[in-house]
């Protein structure tokens, strides 16, 4: 079973030492070799040698740090590739218990050839003979037996503890990083799919603005050619500003404005003089950025259930102004009033489309609702954060005007 699940494990992660690595390697062992031969320096022991014995034992300190400084990248990588808290933890043990018996054997056998052969003056006693009767130099039996090597293990074991440490504090890096990663990706991929909606009820709104514009020209074609000439050529403006803005989920108001008065323009001649339009916009107002296309269904709303259903027409008045960290745009008509006609209309794709929009581009962060008008009719209000953005050219538009009167 265990050995199934190391098969279906996945690899172990890697991580090789860099050139940063091997230089804290040689300066950290450089630094112990440096305390061990200031010991050996101070030492007030000695005597007759006394500065011989001190010399050759800074010698062996330096050689055997970086014997050490040798071993480590290799000690480091048998703790990467035999990591215990993976499956067969005891086997992984009793192989790194091994290899640093081994290894710490193998250091004493070179400290001991570095004491009694290239520099016996650090002895202050002669050596006593091998085990084996060999002179001790080359005798293997030599520290083995005497278990010489078990401060060399422990050094081993603190090297091994330390290269645990680095993986593990490199595999939480690269966790943190990964989740930092999958974060950004998760949100990119939302703005995306945010987009990707708001881009679908834009495409939704666009064929039903242009149906019914389309129909109001057709009312006409019969009754006054002049007019139906000059409700094509608005439309026509309507529909390059839609298709120029398509990209854009949001328009300063002041192009919003424009966009909405073409198509007062077209709906008062459809109307004939029974269609009266007035706009009262804050200057504070005219930067700040809107739903594209927010306005012209609340208009169209208000015409359909306000002045439509009226025989001497009515009249429909758009504010838009600054309340602190807030903008408010309104729409009111003197139609009949909010009843039937506006649940009727809050069902229809115009609105549903409006409140859709908002709801994807500020969340909780905005308000809609269809109250009763002061002028007894229908008040729809947009309640939006007022927000901006540096005008392209250091230059702003040209207030627009479309104060219409029937």
């Amino acid at each position: 079973m265990s050995g199934t699940a190391a098969r279906g494990a996945p690899p172990p992660e890697r991580f090789p030492l860099r050139a940063s690595d091997a230089l804290l390697i040689v300066a950290f062992w450089t630094v112990l070799a440096l305390l061990t031969a200031a010991s050996a320096l101070l030492d007030p022991r000695g005597g007759p040698g006394r500065d011989e014995a001190a010399t050759a034992r800074v010698a062996i300190a330096f050689l055997t740090s970086y014997l050490w400084a040798a071993l480590t990248p290799f000690i480091f990588w048998l703790g990467n590739r035999f990591e215990v808290g993976r499956p067969n933890w005891a086997a992984r043990v009793v192989i790194l218990a091994a290899a640093g018996v081994a290894l710490a054997i193998v250091v004493e056998a070179v400290s001991a050839y570095l004491r009694f052969a290239l520099f016996p003056g650090a002895l202050r006693r002669p050596p006593p003979a091998g085990a084996l009767g060999l002179p001790h130099v080359f005798d293997p039996l030599f520290g083995a037996t005497r278990l010489f090597w078990l401060d060399d293990l422990i050094v081993y074991l603190a090297v091994l503890a330390a290269g645990f440490a680095r993986d593990n504090f490199l595999r939480y890096r690269a966790r943190q990083e990964e989740a930092v990663r999958l974060g950004a990706e998760a949100a990119r991929l939302q703005a995306q799919l945010a987009e990707a909606r708001l881009d679908a009820l834009r495409r939704q709104l666009d064929p039903h603005f242009l149906f019914n514009t389309l129909h109001a020209v057709s009312s006409l074609v019969e009754r006054d050619p002049r007019g139906v000439r000059r409700m094509i050529s608005r439309l026509s403006d309507l529909l390059r500003h839609s298709i120029e803005g398509a990209d854009e989920p949001e328009v300063p108001l002041r192009r919003e404005l424009e966009l909405l008065g073409r198509y007062v323009d077209i709906m008062q001649v459809r109307f004939q003089g029974r269609l009266a339009v007035e706009t009262r916009v804050d200057e504070r107002a005219l930067d700040a950025l809107v739903p594209s296309l927010i306005l012209q269904p609340l208009v169209e709303n208000a015409i359909k259930h306000g002045v439509e259903r009226r025989t001497e027409g009515g009249r429909i008045e758009i504010t838009a102004a600054v309340e602190g960290p807030t903008l408010v745009l309104r729409v009111a008509d003197d139609g009949a009033g909010p009843g039937a006609a506006v649940t009727t209309a809050g069902s229809g794709v115009g609105l549903r489309n409006t409140v859709a929009r908002l709801e994807h581009l500020y969340g909780n962060d905005h308000r809609f609702s269809l109250t009763p008008s002061p002028a007894g009719g229908t008040l729809a209000e947009v309640r939006l954060p007022h927000h901006t953005r540096p005008p392209a050219g250091g230059r702003a538009d040209a207030t627009p005007t479309i104060a219409h009167a029937g």
